[in-house]
């Protein structure tokens, strides 16, 4: 006699199939197509609203060379320290000739003090990636430091201005 796949051998014991369970866990999946710069984030993701903070954050580190170098041959700026959180490692500068606010990140301050509210800094503009539609402030130097409040150097030492 033949034999086929679906035919069951007689000789072997007859076992119920198992129910279909489920992981005790729930399944999470990650998707790294879903970042910035891909059509189906493009599609979820709001208009950035004004004081936003761009995602990710772009830094001295993460900047290419290009846009180094475009940066720091383009004009400075005079500006006003808005806020800056150094636990946070960002803040915004009130600009001068007026306009939006403008993103600094921690890493693109120079000189030896912490900004704080009111102080007067100068700066160059960088674009944010991947659109290049906001910009961000670089190179920024503190030019005048807010008379009657406690400044505070990188390496902890507080002073009164």
């Amino acid at each position: 006699t033949q034999v086929t796949m679906s035919d069951p051998d007689p000789s072997l014991p007859t076992v119920p199939p198992l129910p279909l369970t489920s992981p005790r866990t729930p399944l999470q999946l990650s998707f790294p197509f879903l970042r910035e710069g891909s059509r189906v984030w493009e599609k979820e993701r709001k208009p950035p609203q004004p004081g936003e903070l761009p995602s990710p954050l772009p830094t001295k580190r993460t900047r290419t060379y290009s846009a180094t170098v475009r940066a720091k041959s383009g004009p400075v700026f005079k500006g006003v320290c808005k806020n800056f959180s150094r636990s946070q490692g960002h803040g915004f500068i009130r600009p001068s000739h007026g306009g939006e606010d403008i993103f600094v990140h921690i890493s693109d301050i120079e000189g030896e003090y912490v900004p704080m509210e009111g102080d007067e800094v100068t700066y160059k503009v960088c674009p944010i990636p991947p659109k290049n539609q906001k910009i961000q402030a670089v190179d920024v130097m503190i030019t005048h430091l807010n008379p009657g409040t406690k400044h505070e150097t990188w390496s902890g030492q507080i002073i009164s201005s």
